[in-house]
């Protein structure tokens, strides 16, 4: 719901991203390693002018150096607390996650500035290193045949993961 601010509407702000759990021939899952968060699958922040497909497309080209089809939408997550910023951002609004199961087409896998390192792991390892709110969108991911997940969730500063509320839709 939108606020009265003086002569104005105040909107709500959400960042949306997307990522991507991308499954190889072999069954593993690529995770990236971020500077700041540790191990993860790919994904990012849907810039000005491209659908989600789109961003998530390029995301996960910026990140591991390869090309996906998307398959299937997984999930839609939202994270209902700010948070502090940084990189000169005071505070990092709400964030809309929408998960997506990808196959790996083609490329070699390669780092950037958002990605330290770049492997492919089974899912049992995956699932070990990765932090506890990725974990919990990994694992509804990786069961995605059997319905899509809509949930609301929480993580602190220390980025722990706290859900609110989860609805599954079955398919």
């Amino acid at each position: 719901m939108a606020a009265q601010g003086g002569d104005f509407m105040i909107l709500p702000t959400h960042i949306v991203s997307a990522g991507g759990i991308i499954i190889n021939d072999k069954n593993e899952i690529l995770l990236v390693k971020n500077p700041r968060k540790g191990w993860e699958y790919p994904g990012g922040i849907i810039e000005v002018g491209e659908t989600v497909p789109q961003g998530l497309i390029r995301e996960i080209k910026e990140e591991s150096g390869i090309d996906v089809e998307i398959i299937n939408i997984v999930g839609i997550y939202s994270n209902i607390k700010k948070k502090k910023g940084y990189n000169g951002v005071k505070e990092i609004p709400t964030i809309v996650n929408i998960d997506f199961i990808c196959k790996y087409i083609s490329g070699e896998l390669t780092t950037s500035d958002e990605s330290i390192d770049v492997k492919w792991f089974t899912k049992n390892e995956a699932l070990k290193i990765v932090n506890s709110k990725i974990q919990y969108r990994f694992k509804k991911a990786l069961d995605y045949r059997s319905g899509f997940i809509c949930a609301g969730f929480c993580t602190n500063s220390d980025d722990e993961f706290e859900l609110h509320e989860e609805y599954k839709f079955d398919r």
